[in-house]
């Protein structure tokens, strides 16, 4: 089968180790199902696994991504949930600190077929368009959970989101809005900014600029640039939700005081449940979401997917299609 893989590793050239070419067929074992892709897409943590971080290189090669739809062996059209909880393990796979995700341990979506286990495929909304179907593994879920789950903002509340214009950033704007949030965002570049504000967001406001008001919770992914700002930008009360550090994990100044003094929350967040893709799956068909995409390709040009990547010229979702 046609596959984008990791056959070597380098932290300043990530695609000198990445190949797209044949890779065998996955063997079907008890439990597990093969799903015959359609649309999968790309996703920072691909590119982290060809610098080196998350994947060891005794796991060599593997087929990189996360996110996938395609067709099960019954025919259903279904959405891969990249989740995989060790064996055995009951409950919030999420909280299992011997999960991993498609790519790390199991070979990932970015290829024609994935084995998953049978339980890892939730149903795909009939209306629903691959390449949406396709966005939603990753990034969307785990924007849902730090929303839906772990902000404990009500509609109406105001949210604030750090660095607009990756794959959690616009999830995260384009599903508070259509929830009844007051999005705000930030960004570095203008551009950026004006499409932000296309895709949902109430006000964008340049990175580290004081706000008009304090916020219900914040979304973080950026970490050390952002954490001061984050920090000082919310109400007495309110919430932190970080699923990511892109800029580091050390921050100048930790804010400790003022986050005792104001009570405030800080809520680490990951991926989500296979439950919650599910929900999130109804949620874009009910409310006509249309995740951005960036680009559409097909499997066979990943390669042009993984350089505007690595050179963040991205904004919103890389799509590749299958078949």
């Amino acid at each position: 089968m046609l596959a984008a893989y990791a056959a070597g590793q380098s932290a300043s050239d990530p695609l000198s180790g990445l190949v797209v070419g044949e890779r065998p067929d996955p063997e079907v074992r008890p439990g597990w199902t093969v799903v015959d892709l359609r649309a999968a897409a790309l996703n920072h943590h691909d590119v982290w696994s060809l610098r080196g971080v998350g994947l060891a290189p005794d796991r060599l090669p593997m087929v990189l991504g996360c996110d996938g739809a395609g067709v099960d062996p019954d025919g259903n059209e279904v959405i891969v949930h990249a989740v995989i909880p060790s064996e055995g393990w009951r409950g919030d796979e999420t909280l299992d600190p011997r999960r991993t995700l498609l790519s790390e341990l199991h070979d990932g979506t970015l290829a024609e077929k994935v084995l998953v286990p049978a339980g890892n495929v939730v149903p795909k909304p009939e209306s629903m368009a691959w390449e949406t179907a396709a966005c939603l593994s990753t990034a969307w879920l785990t924007a849902y959970r730090m929303l839906f789950t772990n902000s404990g903002v009500q509609p109406g509340g105001t949210v604030l989101v750090q660095g607009a214009g990756g794959g959690v950033a616009t999830a995260l704007i384009q599903l508070g809005s259509a929830a009844g949030y007051r999005m705000w965002a930030t960004s570095r570049d203008e551009a950026r900014g004006r499409r932000a504000l296309e895709i949902g967001a109430d006000r964008v406001f340049a990175s580290g600029e004081r706000l008009p008001d304090r916020v219900d919770a914040v979304m973080e992914t950026v970490g050390a640039a952002t954490w001061s700002h984050s920090v000082n930008s919310l109400r007495p009360g309110g919430t932190v939700v970080i699923s990511g550090a892109t800029s580091g994990d050390a921050p100048a100044k930790a804010e400790l005081t003022k986050i005792f003094f104001k009570q405030l929350r800080v809520v680490g967040s990951t991926m989500g449940t296979r439950e919650e893709l599910a929900q999130l799956a109804r949620l874009v068909e009910q409310r006509g979401i249309e995740p951005v995409v960036d680009s559409v390709l097909p499997l066979a040009e990943a390669r042009d997917g993984f350089a505007r990547m690595v050179d963040g010229d991205v904004f919103g979702k890389v799509v590749f299609t299958v078949g």
